[in-house]
């Protein structure tokens, strides 16, 4: 690779803004945010780490409290793609940015939406649960999946032998030869409500997660009228390049915003044109419901990491792991490892085109929400 990212990467040691575990993430995150100047809360989460250690949701708001305009940066909705997030949200902290704010705008960062997934480096809470497909209305009928229903008994075998990943590959392929790729990829990752143990799994009520973002959002973003959203992503694309996704249909008045404020190179996955599949539960087109107060523009930065087949493959096993296996076993612990290879990248000229691509993207941000509406 050439450019930006091999430059920064040269210049400098990336580890620093990336840390190597959850803890020490959260540490550097609390010490640099208030380093910055920030406004700190910590909500704690009701589970415990592997470590025995607390788990929490940390909140650093920059700005006046009541500013009319709030750029919301969130790591970690996915667990482990947390260690993309945080290591963007540590690097802009620390680049002194957050000195020069544009009047009238704040700045909100959410560290570890997900805690538990961060801590156990995995993408679902100590339920199993996706956190982006849990915004929907339980009160009513949950999305259908048949083609995922179809597919779980060879997703979730007995056991796991040296020969699972690849059974379980020949099943997946001829499932999309009878029904397309397009289709396969739909019925994996769009999610299902019908397996609790199954991956992509929406689950049955609100996630502690998913109450305490709303909540977050309900309080600190009461006075905003503008409110423009970063979730921090990582797992789908090509290595080290990000995606820029949105839950809304070209055409609509809020893509044509979210491009005023990042430019043409926006993706929909309503329209089918991104890595990811359409799904059910996103928490970045539930945020315009929950602040319905103000003007809301969203978008998703998906970094690519490995090849779909691999990250999907690591999934499935760490799937398989934390409801059959053990994740404490040396067996567990090299499942652990490939998943978390599947969604970081662990070099510093990943780390680099991450920090750029993301200070990019903050900037145009800032610039939108300080202009005139």
């Amino acid at each position: 690779m050439s450019g930006p990212g091999r430059v920064i990467a040269a210049s400098m040691d990336l580890s620093r803004y990336f840390r190597p575990d959850y803890q020490a993430a959260r540490c550097r995150f609390l010490g640099t945010a208030t380093a910055a100047g920030a406004a700190i809360e910590s909500i704690s989460h009701p589970e415990r780490g592997p470590d025995g250690l607390l788990l929490a949701t940390d909140v650093a708001w920059i700005g006046p409290a009541d500013a009319p305009a709030a750029l919301v940066l969130l790591a970690g909705t996915h667990g482990v793609e947390g260690f993309c997030g945080s290591g963007a949200q540590i690097a802009w902290l620390d680049s002194g940015a957050a000195q020069v704010l544009p009047p009238g705008v704040a700045v909100m960062l959410v560290h570890g939406v997900n805690p538990h997934g961060f801590a156990w480096q995995r993408r679902v809470d100590a339920a199993n649960v996706d956190l982006n497909r849990n915004w929907v209305d339980f009160g009513g009928p949950l999305p259908d999946n048949p083609g995922y229903r179809a597919l779980h008994p060879v997703l979730m075998p007995d056991t796991w032998t040296t020969g699972t990943s690849a059974e379980i590959a020949k099943a997946l392929a001829d499932y999309a030869a009878e029904n397309g790729e397009a289709a396969l990829r739909q019925a994996l990752t769009a999610g299902q409500y019908s397996h609790a143990d199954g991956i992509f799994h929406g689950g049955t009520e609100p996630t502690w997660s998913r109450m305490t973002l709303t909540a977050i959002y309900r309080e600190k973003l009461a006075a905003a009228q503008r409110v423009a959203i970063i979730d921090y992503h990582s797992g789908l694309g090509p290595r080290g390049m990000a995606e820029q996704l949105v839950p809304v249909p070209k055409g609509s008045a809020a893509y044509a915003r979210t491009v005023a404020a990042f430019g043409a190179g926006i993706l929909s996955v309503v329209d089918g044109a991104s890595s990811s599949a359409k799904v059910g539960g996103d928490g970045l087109a539930a945020a315009a419901n929950v602040l319905s107060h103000a003007e809301v523009t969203t978008m998703a930065m998906e970094y690519g990491t490995r090849p779909f087949d691999v990250v999907l493959h690591a999934l499935i096993a760490d799937n398989w792991l934390h409801a059959r296996g053990d994740p404490l076993s040396p067996e567990g612990q090299m499942i652990t490892a490939q998943l978390r290879d599947a969604f970081v990248g662990d070099d510093d000229v990943w780390r680099a085109m991450v920090v750029g691509q993301s200070a990019l993207a903050i900037r145009q941000a800032l610039a939108f929400l300080g202009s005139p509406a």
